[in-house]
């Protein structure tokens, strides 16, 4: 299977199993509409009369080096991946999503949980069940050594002292098991406060700072509980902690936006003027009912605000002022081990996530869907059904998938979008998709463009 399109000024030719990304000229391009194996040994007669544009003996050649190529498995390779697809079986779990707080100081109108509370109403997760989700992942671990853990909310910081008191049983415990945790926090940044960038800092792995980009964008979904804006609270906390931390330690701000923001690429740059470096804006997911949600007839305008932001990242980069917008973040050498490509995040499998009660779910974005409740920490409960069932939903599991030139990137999608609004999470959600893969190809274009900048590229 190839993808090809053009992009950037460029003619791109994907090979989809090996991952290889081919520039090639115009009689190559338009030639791969018609010619695919079983390569003839010359090029049929029909072809040459699709292509009257062109010099029959230009044709002619070009079919042969495609014919060579397709031989030496370099286009149309064969699917090396479908073989691994027997190892996507229940694994150790390594991360886990720790609802620390379903209460939240935010109001923001797209929240899937609810303004934070997940619909199970507001409460803080007390510290003793935070030790136990600690002890859960522990136990169930295996061999793995390295440990994720995800504060999450509603809002952490609501109940930054238990965090800070899970943290340091973790860092007990990680001892005697030969373990070695890895901290994340998700905070909107309104309690921020220098005694909590300095612990923030100081043990947190990744930091996620959540703000939409333009101060107008931002505070007309990010609203508090009274109405007031939040970008002029947030913005000079986040530069704080963000100045005061260590380059060794990962950060990033995190963004939505919504159909008020078609022209998002506006949000990424107004992040990066402000001060970031590590820039995530992605498109709200949400019923199509709602009037902020992103529809199949704002997608020709979300694409071109797409390819527009590639365009703009180059020519930042050209003038010396890179950034990394996370989207755009493609490793076109080695890429992710064959497993991940197959099954992407690992929800319900090798990640899990906790609720304040100590309920367990496959990941955040199903908490308080009770048919996929996995277990409780008190009960001493786990369905390891339900996580062998996430183990095999993987792209050879899902049928869209299967078929689709951009599975090896995407890996099947979010299960939980797929199954909120497909009803299925073996259906991958077609709008997601459709961005995605718009996402994908200027990713590629844009190292594309960067090879041929430094005569890599063929």
């Amino acid at each position: 299977m190839i993808h090809k399109y053009a992009l950037g000024g460029l003619y791109i030719v994907l090979d989809v199993n090996s991952g290889g990304v081919h520039i090639v000229d115009k009689l190559t391009y338009d030639l791969l509409d018609y010619a695919a194996p079983p390569f003839a040994e010359e090029c049929p007669q029909e072809i040459l009369a699709a292509l009257p544009q062109h010099d029959p003996a230009e044709v002619r050649e070009c079919y042969k080096e495609l014919a060579a190529l397709c031989e030496e498995k370099i286009l149309f390779s064969p699917d090396e991946y479908e073989k691994f697809a027997k190892f996507t079986v229940a694994s150790p779990i390594k991360a886990m999503c720790l609802h620390i707080s379903h209460d939240c100081n935010l109001r923001c109108k797209y929240c899937f949980a609810s303004t934070g509370d997940f619909g199970t109403g507001r409460k803080l997760m007390p510290v003793e069940t935070g030790k136990k989700a600690i002890d859960f992942l522990l136990e169930r671990s295996g061999d793995r050594k390295n440990l994720e853990l995800d504060f999450f909310g509603g809002e952490p910081l609501m109940n930054f002292d238990a965090v800070k008191e899970i943290v340091r049983y973790a860092r007990r415990r990680e001892t005697e098991y030969g373990k070695n945790f890895r901290f994340t926090i998700t905070t909107n940044g309104m309690l921020l406060t220098d005694d909590k960038i300095e612990f923030i800092n100081r043990e947190m792995s990744n930091v996620v700072l959540s703000i939409d980009g333009r101060k107008e964008v931002n505070d007309r979904m990010r609203p508090t509980p009274g109405g007031q804006g939040s970008y002029d609270v947030i913005l000079p906390k986040f530069k704080k902690l963000v100045d005061a931390r260590s380059r060794d330690r990962d950060w990033y701000v995190r963004g939505t936006f919504t159909k008020y923001n078609l022209d998002f690429s506006e949000d990424v740059f107004s992040l990066y003027e402000a001060g970031f470096d590590q820039i995530s804006v992605e498109p709200v997911v949400a019923d199509p009912k709602l009037g902020y949600a992103i529809t199949e007839e704002d997608l020709p305008k979300v694409f071109a605000e797409y390819e527009r932001l590639s365009q703009r990242l180059l020519e930042n980069d050209k003038n010396g002022k890179h950034f990394n917008f996370f989207h755009f973040m493609i490793d076109l050498d080695q890429g992710p081990c064959a497993v991940k490509r197959l099954r992407g995040c690992g929800c319900g499998n090798e990640y899990v996530a906790i609720t304040p009660d100590g309920d367990i779910y496959p990941c955040h974005q199903f908490v308080g869907k009770e048919e996929y409740k996995m277990g409780n920490l008190d009960e001493g409960t786990f369905n390891e059904d339900m996580k062998k069932d996430f183990a095999e939903a993987h792209i050879y599991n899902k049928p869209k998938c299967r078929e689709c030139w951009a599975r090896f990137y995407c890996s099947g999608g979010c299960n939980a979008n797929n199954y909120e609004y497909m009803g299925d999470i073996h259906t991958a959600h077609d709008l997601s998709c459709e961005m995605e893969k718009k996402r994908v190809e200027c990713a590629i274009m844009i190292q594309a463009v960067k090879s041929l900048e430094r005569g890599e590229a063929e």
